[in-house]
């Protein structure tokens, strides 16, 4: 599955989240806990002014928007979503910002072939739900000029911890790993990736991890967990992880 409009099935056929209820909460979360490191990420990896550059599951654009400041207006960048609602929300926050050189198309990478060819192709957590990686990978890969950059950032939520250990917190991160790994989601897939990619017959990738640490009370990363228990909720409910009064509570 690709962007923000979609939502996952168990195999009852039981709805495990549903995005276009919760994903503003998530995506704003974790797009003011992340951008910094999405920004020194796209530019360690090569995106240089004046670039054409592809986002193929852009959510609300946070990620296609940092890609546009660092390419400049004498560059592109493509944001490739499924609905309305999030091409809007796109286009909308790009005139905002004047980013006019950002273009919307709408679409699913991963049944869609836009007849152009790109300098770079960026993206977060754009494979966290797709069901084969090493085919998405080498679609992706298939979108690039020859040298091109393809630039993910996939999260690792085995690596998330708290210390000294706190129950609640704990307690929540084994709620979102379970859930979505049930659900068919990959969430070590940071972690994964390399394996992905010789999978798919793509050059050996780059590698580097960047962490966000914090403990104050107004810590982002709180924000963003307290998003991920409520829109998986329904899920944690019907798969089993955890019982109705715990999620609740």
């Amino acid at each position: 599955m690709g962007g923000a409009s979609a939502a996952a099935r168990d195999e009852a056929g039981e709805y495990l989240w549903e995005p276009l209820t919760w994903d503003t909460g998530r995506l704003r979360a974790q797009a003011r806990l992340f951008e910094p490191l999405t920004e020194r990420f796209l530019l360690e990896a090569g995106l240089p002014p004046a670039m054409t550059v592809l986002d193929p599951a852009p959510g609300h654009g946070d990620v296609t928007l940092v890609a546009a400041r660092i390419v400049g207006p004498q560059g592109r960048v493509v944001a490739l979503e499924r609905t309305e609602a999030a091409l809007w929300a796109i286009r909308s926050r790009a005139r905002e910002e004047g980013l006019l050189h950002v273009h919307v198309a709408q679409g699913d990478f991963l049944t869609d072939r836009l007849a152009t060819a790109f300098d770079a192709i960026v993206g977060r957590q754009a494979l966290l739900n797709v069901a084969e990686v090493p085919a998405a990978l080498w679609r992706l890969a298939s979108q690039l000029k020859p040298g091109g950059v393809l630039a993910l950032q996939e999260l690792d939520f085995g690596a998330a911890r708290s210390i000294p250990s706190s129950p609640t917190f704990d307690d929540a991160l084994s709620w979102v790993t379970r859930t979505l790994a049930k659900g068919g989601a990959h969430p070590r897939l940071g972690l994964e990736l390399r394996r992905h990619f010789l999978d798919a017959g793509l050059p050996e990738p780059t590698l580097r991890i960047d962490e966000s640490l914090g403990g104050t009370p107004d810590y982002l990363g709180y924000d963003l967990l307290a998003e991920w228990v409520q829109g998986l909720a329904p899920g944690m409910k019907a798969l089993g992880v955890a019982r109705p009064e715990q999620v609740d509570a």
